[in-house]
């Protein structure tokens, strides 16, 4: 096998095939290894590559099932993934690994004659196929490994262009120089270089230009004036023979003659205290500066304050020398409440400043237009066109030059302009973390924004990173030299009065901006944006934007991307968007002034739509446990999870929501809030979220107290019992199991008897076994009895329980026969939840038979099917509980490898506590090692 890390991340089979690795996160894990291959490498680097200064809490779980992974990837190759103390070590051949071969060719070239040294440079260099660890996650030690990569790039080609200037072969290296050049054009070596391969091939007038261009970049950015090898390097050219700049571009005669050549010069003022956006400068470089790779024409869209004008003006005053006739400026007012510039008018204003005199400027729209392209046909000019709105605001005022470069900012995506004219689309996202506080420092001063970091972070997340909003804090503080950066933090913090804390009072308040972006939005689109303020989610996709809309899915389909088009929402997933607070807030204020009526109706429509949903995912895992229930508003659409492992991750990217929406609806809607918490309670177990499913029936059995439904209570109680069971906590569950029994009666059929099971399971988790089979068997004959015709899956979650108890209470025989009950019940289920339960309860019952073949056979299945079907809890469950029983037959080594898969699964899901001793149990296997008796 072989690792490339020099472009995107890679693992090759020896047949040239790429080996699967799930996942930016398991790539990182990899490349880290591999960078230093024969090194430890500790936990602490794995976390910060991954996560950066916030690792979540189950990060040393997540990387253990990443290196997991990684073993049987690599299992069988010349690479071997190791546990070394303080973290893991990967030791393989030194040339399986690109980078370690970059440096092994690059280091022979040191000490070789040229002509070798430019073959193995040469070499080297096709290594790479982009930029090194490309796609892995964007935090700052990744960013940190990257430059210094690019850093050995660099470094190679200058080393390839130096021999290859002495060998006479500069045109070879002349293409690499030019790309290094344009991607830093403040690197003098690098510059010097490309000066000295233009001059030896005879392009004089060219280098002069590179040479031109990066003294203005040296003063205009730096401040300061070319050192010694650009002066060199340029004193040889202009020794022989060339001119000390390039001739001045002839001005074009208009066709009529009656044009005066003229230099427009209509750039607005830089922006004071700009920050950041070096790689959006960059990107413009590539698509629209004089050595553009792109065709000249860049849109940058962005949210309302996001900095897209100062970006872009910014950036056009750098390179404003590289357009000698001039650059063109205008605002078009895309969302000015008096409407947008007129296309008509913006085209006299630009002719009249390219030199034509009044009387020869067209009247008509059409001959203006005609008459600018023949104007721009041979000038080289930047266009600049801001705040557009559509992309027929902007075909109009294109020039027709091949040597013109035109940038349009909107808030609008423009994907029209991309599609007809060939556009390249930048989106301008929120303000790094580093970039947002160099600009609170240039406005505050650092010593004021650095006595208290913590809270000058927190200022930056209450602005969503967006620049608009961030000057206006500042402001406030600047004009209030008594507060602190935590006084205003705690102002914003108050999510009703942020918006008001963040206006100005006029044109370029955050609301203002809102509120005229708003207007542009179609009827749907702007109706949808009001009306998400009833979805308490981070995200939101088509289904529940049909539901809060009433309407079909390709209606709510547009809606959001009309809103996505004018970044009012973020699309974080295929077919997923998320809002930034400040939006959300806004929305808020909105909706506030809706109708009550029509409040009420999306509110019962999202809930009747989750209600549906996750009825349909339910049925999977607990099939045939309810009856059906007839919806005041049903969906036109809801999700076909197509097996339990879909179902399980429509319910795991929804969870949040479905929690917070039963929490929100506690007082309104306590019907409909009780209902989701009790049936969503088997997809909470099957995805492994314990404590955050205890979170949501706490706020359902609120709900189902205020109703005084004592069917509601009895159920959310048993499930709350339940939840507590499995969080090893049976002595707290023993109330709520207690509350289940009291408050349901015999004739309530189910709801009683599940509460007397749950009871009984409570019971003999907390020790006591020999008093829980009573309560569970009754449960069982109460069923058959009471409700002989009910639902089978009904009778085998309850039968669950029993086994369950049965095998607590050391009755292996009675434990396996109810366990094959549930099993039969459920045969046309496989992978429901009670059925896969039953299958580790009938495994252990075997092993107490002492039929230790027909278990692990039984427990391999469970396993199987456990990790087919997603069930991260049971799962851990059955890995523990087959780690003891391998354990028993002495097999070591294989039940370490089960116990650290429970570990993993625990911690990944935040349960330390349930790993309990498992780690040091591990360490004791570990000690004993295989084949030990």
């Amino acid at each position: 096998m072989r690792i490339r890390l020099l472009g995107p991340v890679e693992l090759r089979t020896p047949d040239g095939s790429l080996a699967a690795l799930a996942g930016a996160q398991r790539r990182a894990v990899l490349a880290l290894l591999a960078l230093h291959l024969g090194r430890p490498v500790p936990v602490e680097r794995f976390f910060e590559l991954l996560w950066g200064d916030e690792p979540p809490a189950q990060a040393r779980a997540a990387l253990q099932v990443h290196v997991a992974a990684l073993r049987k990837v690599l299992g069988g190759s010349r690479f071997e993934l190791l546990t070394r103390a303080p973290g893991y070590l990967l030791n393989g051949p030194q040339d399986a690994v690109d980078t370690r071969l970059f440096g092994q060719l690059t280091t022979e070239a040191e000490t070789s004659d040229d002509a070798t040294a430019a073959a193995l440079h040469q070499r080297a260099l096709g290594l790479w196929r982009g930029g090194a660890l490309a796609d892995l996650p964007d935090t700052e030690l990744r960013r940190a490994l990257a430059e210094r990569l690019e850093e050995s790039r660099v470094r190679a080609v200058n080393s390839w262009a130096e021999r290859r200037l002495r060998l006479r072969g500069a045109d070879e290296a002349i293409p690499a120089l030019e790309q290094n050049v344009r991607a830093d054009g403040l690197h003098e070596p690098t510059v010097a270089l490309l000066i000295r391969c233009l001059h030896q091939v005879g392009r004089g007038s060219d280098a002069l230009a590179v040479y031109r261009r990066a003294r203005e970049r040296l003063a205009d950015e730096l401040g300061v004036t070319p050192g010694p090898a650009l002066r060199e390097a340029v004193a040889a050219v202009l020794s022989d023979g060339g001119s000390a700049a390039p001739a001045a571009a002839e001005p074009s005669a208009s066709p009529t003659g009656s044009a005066t050549p003229a230099t427009a010069r209509q750039l607005p003022r830089r922006h004071a205290g700009f920050v950041g956006r070096y790689r959006e400068s960059r990107w413009l470089d590539q698509e629209c500066g004089a050595d553009r790779l792109g065709d000249g024409l860049a849109v940058v869209v962005g949210p309302a304050g996001s900095g897209k004008t100062a970006t872009v003006v910014r950036w056009a005053h750098q390179v404003a020398a590289d357009f000698p006739d001039g650059q063109l400026f205008v605002d078009l007012r895309g969302f000015d409440p008096a409407g947008p510039a007129e296309p008509a008018e913006v085209l006299g204003r630009f002719l009249r400043a390219l030199g034509l005199a009044e009387h020869t400027i067209p009247a008509d729209p059409a001959a203006r237009a005609r008459r600018y392209r023949a104007e721009t046909e041979h000038r080289r000019l930047l266009v600049v066109l801001d705040n557009a709105r559509s992309a027929a605001d902007v075909t109009a005022l294109l020039p027709a030059g091949p040597d013109c470069a035109t940038v349009v900012t909107s808030r609008n995506s423009l994907e029209d302009l991309v599609v007809t004219e060939g556009a390249a689309l930048l989106r301008l996202e929120a303000l790094p973390v580093e970039d947002a506080l160099g600009l609170l420092e240039r406005m505050l001063t650092p010593t004021r924004v650095r006595a208290d970091l913590p809270a000058a972070h927190r200022l930056i997340a209450l602005c969503d990173h967006l620049p608009l909003a961030l000057r206006i804090a500042a402001a406030r503080l600047a004009s209030r030299p008594g507060w602190t950066v935590a006084d205003l933090v705690t102002e914003l913090a108050d999510e009703h009065t942020r918006l008001t804390a963040l206006d100005t009072r006029g044109a370029l308040s955050v609301r203002s901006m809102l509120i005229l972006t708003h207007r542009h939005l179609s009827t749907k689109g702007a109706e949808l944006g009001i009306l998400l303020a009833a979805h308490p989610g981070h995200e939101v996709d088509a289904y529940a934007a049909a539901a809060l809309l009433g309407s079909d899915l390709r209606t709510a389909r547009h809606a959001l991307g009309d809103l996505a088009a004018y970044h009012l929402l973020t699309e974080s997933a295929p077919g997923r968007y998320g809002r930034h607070d400040l939006v959300r807030l806004h929305g808020r204020e909105l909706y506030a002034e809706h109708d009550e009526q029509v409040r009420r109706r999306s509110a019962a429509r999202l809930l009747d739509y989750y209600l549906t949903a996750a009825r349909r995912c339910a049925d999977l895992l607990e099939p045939d446990r309810r009856p059906e229930e007839r919806r005041a508003h049903p969906p036109a659409a809801v999700p076909e999870p197509a097996d339990v492992r879909s179902a399980l991750a429509w319910f795991r990217s929804e969870e949040p929501t479905i929690r917070a929406l039963v929490a929100t609806a506690e007082h309104a809607e306590p019907e409909r809030a009780w209902r989701l918490a009790e049936l969503c309670s088997g997809l909470y177990y099957g995805a492994g979220r314990l404590t955050d499913w205890l979170g949501c029936l706490r706020s359902g059995l609120a709900a189902a107290t205020r109703l005084d439904s004592r069917r509601a209570v009895a159920l959310l109680a048993a499930s709350s019992a339940n939840a507590l069971v499995g969080v090893a906590r049976p002595q707290d569950a023993l109330a709520p199991a207690r509350r289940a029994v009291a408050g349901s009666d015999p004739a309530d059929g189910y709801p009683h008897c599940l509460a007397l099971a749950t009871l009984g399971l409570a019971v003999a988790a907390g020790g006591d076994p020999s008093s829980a089979v009573p309560l569970v068997e009754r449960a069982v004959a109460l069923l058959r009895a009471e409700v002989p015709d009910g639902r089978p899956g009904q009778l085998a979650a309850v039968l669950a329980f029993a086994a369950s108890v049965r095998e607590l209470a050391d009755e292996p025989g009675p434990a396996r026969r109810h366990a094959r009950e549930v099993r039969r019940l459920l045969a046309e289920h496989p992978f429901a939840a009670p059925r896969l339960w039953a299958m580790l309860i009938e495994a252990r019952a075997l092993r107490g038979l002492q039929r230790p073949a027909e278990a692990e056979e039984l427990w391999q299945q469970a396993l199987a099917r456990c990790r087919e079907a997603g069930f991260l809890h049971l799962q851990a469950l059955a890995e523990q509980q087959f780690a003891d029983f391998l354990e028993s037959l002495g097999r070591s080594e294989d039940a370490a490898e089960h116990l650290r898969s429970a570990v993993a699964l625990y911690e990944l899901r935040g349960y330390q506590e349930l790993s309990g001793d498992l780690t040091s149990r591990i360490a004791g296997l570990e000690a004993v090692g295989p084949g030990a008796p």
